[in-house]
């Protein structure tokens, strides 16, 4: 089977690699703006639930899942709706987003949003600190423990927060003291198989490690999450299962109000 993850990067190295000719670093950095940022980390902490709702039109296991959905239509009903934060898919060619999702609802939402693509370039953080994302999302699976040091701190600088996503205990030494908060990937990256006990798996390693930890991917029923957060999870990225609905924030309804 094809690796899905290895065919996402190397199309991402392209697209960085056409963003930078079209706009140098250096001049991308001279338009970023000083700006109110909302801490990832502390809403999912403070949060009942700690829903964060994703909105994303495709995937590359399930195709188009709501194509031409409008992000100002479903992205500030989330916030409504009790959302602890959101996730906002920007890699166009295999979730059919863009930065201008995030742009176009920042000033309408006051909770935090995640950059949620594949970083693989300081260019990419820079992107997101001008379009207005709190937090950025690094996959231990794409990068080496060092690039994930670097990027980590550069994203600091930058008054980001870093979501580290690990898929197996094998990359549980990407976690240093830096991490913001550590994902738990319930989705084979290179298959995108979903098996919602991998954060139960990887809940016993990451104990008494003091991590907020957020539990990402095919999580479907309230039951789910109440069963991980007795394991220590705070954070339960929804996607998918809201955003395949009419109306998506009607869901969310639904759930929030189980807490």
């Amino acid at each position: 089977m094809e690796d899905v993850l290895t065919k996402i990067v190397a199309h991402k190295r392209i697209e960085v690699a056409e963003q930078k000719a079209l706009l140098s670093e250096a001049d991308l950095e001279k338009q970023l703006q000083p700006r109110i940022a909302y801490s990832f980390k502390a809403a999912l902490n403070n949060s009942p639930s700690g829903i964060i709702s994703e909105f994303k039109r495709k995937s590359p296991s399930k195709g188009w899942i709501k194509q031409g959905a409008n992000p100002k239509e479903i992205v500030p009903g989330y916030e409504k709706s009790g959302a602890a934060a959101l996730s906002i898919l920007t890699d166009e060619q295999f979730f059919g987003g863009t930065l201008a999702d995030i742009e176009a609802v920042r000033s309408l939402v006051q909770i935090p949003i995640l950059r949620k693509d594949f970083i693989i370039d300081r260019y990419q953080l820079l992107q997101a600190q001008k379009v207005g994302a709190d937090v950025v999302l690094l996959i231990a699976a794409c990068l080496t423990k060092e690039e994930c040091a670097y990027l980590t701190n550069e994203a600091h600088k930058l008054g980001l927060e870093v979501l580290l996503e690990v898929h197996s205990v094998n990359e549980l030494e990407y976690i240093t003291p830096e991490i913001d908060v550590v994902g738990c990937n319930n989705r084979n990256l290179g298959t995108f198989v979903t098996d919602i006990q991998n954060s139960f798996n990887l809940a016993k390693a990451l104990q008494g490690s003091g991590k907020t930890m957020v539990s990402e991917s095919g999580i479907s029923k309230v039951e789910t999450i109440k069963e991980l957060r007795e394991v220590g999870f705070r954070g339960f990225l929804i996607g998918e299962t809201f955003m395949k609905e009419a109306c998506p924030p009607d869901v969310l309804r639904q759930y929030t109000a189980e807490f």
